[in-house]
């Protein structure tokens, strides 16, 4: 089957939002933004290139108005989970290649390669987004919005992030999808640099399992 970034988006909904936002560093060299607006997402990005990992609750937005939330676990490299509450039944994560979403209640796994999502850029060692992701970014006394977008890796989506200026913690953030519809995020109760084992990015799949394989080949 072939990969299609949209899929993906639809698929993760919020996870890929919830993914981004945490871990959203930005290198700034020629993109077109003012000398006070490129110190602001250097910032941004030194302060959160320091979390390895983090742990806490998220609740999800979505385009229609329903809410969901749950968990969250973080740890780079490439490793991350998203525990939706009850009466949601998935469970996504990332171990390091590969992107699993797990529905427990059909007892499905749809798996998508890790390099061809956004999670790619945003849980590597070292984050190096291309200049010519940021779409553009705007500072107010209360809030800096910064705006992500690159088809080689969002396809026609952007991300929209929203930081305290002087902080540089999180507010919030909006996913657009392919076709304009926002799923928005918030992350809340939150530890960062935490222990996390190992297995809790592992996908186990039980017996009866039905699986699909999303690649780009």
């Amino acid at each position: 089957m072939t990969f299609k970034m949209s899929k993906f988006v639809k698929s993760l909904a919020g996870a890929v939002a919830v993914a981004t936002i945490m871990l959203a560093a930005p290198s700034v060299g020629s993109a077109k933004i003012s000398k006070s607006e490129s110190k602001a997402v250097q910032q941004i990005s030194k302060h959160f290139s320091g979390v390895p990992s983090m742990s806490g609750e998220f609740i999800q937005f979505g385009p229609n108005g329903e809410q969901t939330g749950g968990k969250f676990y973080l740890k780079r490299p490439g490793r991350i989970r998203f525990d939706y509450s009850k009466p949601s039944p998935i469970t996504v994560k990332a171990d390091g290649k590969t992107v699993g979403i797990n529905n427990k209640k059909l007892k499905t796994w749809d798996y998508f390669p890790l390099r061809k999502t956004p999670l790619r850029l945003l849980l590597a060692d070292k984050i190096d987004v291309n200049d010519k992701a940021i779409k553009s970014v705007k500072e107010e006394n209360d809030l800096t919005t910064v705006v992500l977008g690159d088809k080689s890796i969002f396809g026609n989506s952007k991300i929209t992030l929203m930081f305290d200026p002087k902080s540089y913690e999180l507010r919030q953030w909006t996913i657009t999808d392919d076709q304009g519809k926002d799923t928005s995020v918030m992350i809340f109760n939150v530890k960062r640099n935490v222990a996390l084992s190992q297995k809790l990015f592992r996908m186990t799949e039980p017996a009866g399992r039905k699986s699909r394989y999303l690649s780009d080949k």
